[in-house]
């Protein structure tokens, strides 16, 4: 150990006659371990709750989708074999979708309708898990509908109810005729997200091509891939498997404005947070200046016995580096541990003071999922320490420039 460090620690310890400025040493590093401290939780807490919003709207929608160049698809059933043999393609699904109204005996309401094969399409989407009133069946015979569960609130219809589709349809000149449908509800849902259950509807396949039009075309074919992570390149490579004429659109380009808010969300909030190490980074700062008045005469003693200035710098550069590491990493372990079970703190505040954060009823996630990323607590200690640095070298260059002289005066 130099002897520059030993004297700066020494420096960090209580004493009788010092006790004040240890006093402050001590809120100084207080303020930084519960700045990082905050800053890894929320950070934590923030990648829990962005991956969960995320999986919900991942499991709504397909990984990708392939429709042909004019948004339709003629002859989709070879088609489907041929994704189908796909290696990297685990499922697929043909669908319909496009917009109508519906009425009912008390409203009407625009609606997205997707057009399934119900032993299908639930292998590329979760939109359909959970049925809330009903049955997950889509009788062609019977023309029944699948109603979301805010949809089915705003058209006053339950079970066994009567809707009616109206969409426009091209006739044979080329003009636009509007045709009508009468549906049975058989079935409401819940998707987990309003989007969905306030303006979506599912009915058979042929249903929805006789409401539209379409003759024995589709929309497009849904697909599950087995690595949600490259759908890009696994829906090129199988378009490219199918010839001109069609083109695949996956979840990131589906949902890209959705995961770029997100994002973007994320490091604005980091940014804003970040000012919390800053302040308690200038805490430092100002605390360091006391305390270089306050060793002004141990400074001339030190420089009476030959230490030069620099070594003088380093000595309190050494003391504000030692504060700010041990700020960061107590900080950094309590961080940690608040995040790894901030479920249960957040269960005994409610239990305490009898208030629900999320209530079920008004809120899609009820609870404090927390997800902790090595990069993310990697940046926070690293940008931390570089604000300790900067803020331990202003106070250290002016023990530096202590004059002897005046303080022996004074003295």
């Amino acid at each position: 150990m130099s002897v520059e460090f030993h004297i700066s620690n020494k420096y960090l310890r209580s004493s009788r006659k010092k006790g004040f400025v240890s006093f402050i040493s001590g809120v100084s590093m207080v303020g930084l371990i519960l700045a990082v401290m905050s800053l890894i939780t929320v950070m934590s807490v923030m990648n829990g709750f962005h991956e969960e919003l995320t999986n919900r709207v991942l499991n709504t929608i397909s990984h990708s989708y392939i429709t042909g160049s004019d948004d339709t698809l003629e002859n989709w059933g070879d088609l489907q074999k041929k994704i189908d043999s796909q290696d990297s393609v685990l499922a697929s699904s043909p669908f319909v979708e496009d917009f109508a109204l519906m009425t009912s005996k008390s409203a009407s309401q625009g609606v997205s309708i997707r057009g399934i094969l119900i032993d299908q399409e639930p292998s590329t989407s979760a939109l359909l898990d959970d049925i809330k009133y009903g049955s997950l069946s889509l009788n062609e015979d019977e023309s029944s509908v699948l109603l979301g569960v805010g949809l089915a609130t705003l058209m006053g219809t339950g079970i066994g109810d009567k809707i009616t589709l109206i969409a426009p349809a091209r006739n044979s000149l080329g003009t636009l005729v509007p045709i009508s449908q009468t549906f049975s509800v058989s079935g409401i849902f819940n998707a987990g997200l309003n989007d969905y259950n306030n303006g979506l509807a599912f009915i058979h396949l042929y249903d929805a091509q006789d409401l539209f039009g379409l003759g024995n075309k589709v929309s497009g074919i849904r697909l599950k891939v087995n690595d949600l992570f490259e759908a890009n390149a696994i829906t090129d490579k199988v378009v490219g498997s199918l010839g001109d004429g069609y083109y695949g659109v996956d979840w990131m380009q589906q949902q890209k404005h959705f995961i770029r808010a997100l994002n973007l969300e994320k490091q604005m909030i980091a940014i804003i947070l970040s000012l919390i190490i800053a302040v308690a980074a200038f805490n430092i700062v100002s605390m360091m200046v006391m305390v270089v008045t306050d060793k002004k005469s141990d400074i001339a003693i030190l420089r009476t016995i030959g230490m030069t200035p620099k070594r003088i710098v380093k000595i309190f550069f050494y003391q504000g580096i030692s504060i700010g590491l041990i700020g960061i990493t107590v900080g950094t372990g309590l961080g940690l541990l608040l995040a790894l079970n901030i479920e249960s703190v957040i269960s005994g505040i409610e239990s305490i003071i009898g208030f629900q954060f999320f209530p079920k009823d008004v809120f899609y996630i009820n609870r404090f999922p927390s997800k902790i990323l090595l990069s993310d607590v990697l940046s926070i200690v690293f940008g931390a320490f570089i604000l300790v640095i900067l803020a331990s070298i202003y106070p250290a260059r002016r023990a530096g420039k202590v004059n002897i002289s005046e303080v022996l005066r004074h003295e």
